[in-house]
């Protein structure tokens, strides 16, 4: 596993607590938090698909990094929206210990499917830096996609601060040789039935009453990672390709 210099940036980086909860407590946590909190305007009847394209690098360092618990660490990855193209996003989500920060750029259909095809040459001269990183990346250290994971989201937003809490269910695992537009691509459901994922995300502080809402089952923080859960559920597969 290659080594990763740590580096101190001016980033903003916002703190994600992550929960496992049951439906039921889904359906309680809800209820209160629409008390003071309220649905995403950008989400079609308060619900939508995110489906991510995971990548990782010739020693699957994103992987192990997470299980050694290693501090600082990067994932990339594609991700869409409702299995549309019309919003396709590169991203790398930098973690460190609670704190996260996410760069992005866009992506066009063709400059995606170059990308599966191998093609990097255009992302060395973009005039967005996370993609000539992610050129280093492919080129020097051989990122390939690992696993596609499905889940649907429901955000609920504080209109007074940069808070943001959200609802992920029926969490899923997809081989990466499949078309990520495709909405009936089948998958594995990286969860037990009835279990879902509660995120907190907020910049700078949360709010007591919104904090008080956590259920006593959640005041411990939890080291989820989807992209883990979803590697770990087709590695089996994976190996039989």
């Amino acid at each position: 596993m290659r080594n990763k210099r740590l580096a101190c940036d001016e980033r903003q980086f916002r703190n994600e607590w992550k929960y496992y909860i049951t439906e039921a407590e889904r359906y309680v946590i809800r209820g209160k938090l629409l008390e003071v909190m309220e649905p995403d305007s950008h989400a079609k009847d308060g619900i939508y698909m995110i489906r991510s394209l995971y990548f990782d690098d010739y020693w699957d360092s994103a992987y192990h990094d997470k299980l050694l618990g290693v501090n600082y660490r990067n994932k990339y990855r594609i991700r869409v929206y409702n299995c549309s193209d019309q919003t396709i996003k590169l991203e790398r989500k930098t973690k460190v210990a609670n704190y996260i920060h996410k760069d992005s750029a866009p992506l066009s259909r063709e400059e995606y499917e170059r990308i599966l095809n191998g093609e990097y040459s255009f992302l060395l001269t973009s005039d967005r830096p996370l993609c000539r990183e992610f050129y280093y990346e492919c080129t020097a250290h051989l990122m390939r996609p690992r696993v596609i994971v499905d889940y649907e989201r429901e955000p609920l937003v504080f209109r007074y601060g940069d808070v943001r809490v959200t609802f992920d269910s029926h969490v899923r695992a997809a081989l990466l040789y499949a078309d990520i537009f495709d909405p009936d691509l089948p998958a594995l459901e990286a969860l037990d039935p009835g279990v879902l994922i509660m995120e907190v995300k907020f910049t700078e502080f949360l709010p007591q009453m919104i904090k008080e809402i956590i259920p006593p089952s959640a005041h411990h923080f939890m080291a989820i990672s989807k992209y883990t859960l979803c590697y770990e559920k087709t590695a089996y597969m994976a190996k039989q390709i």
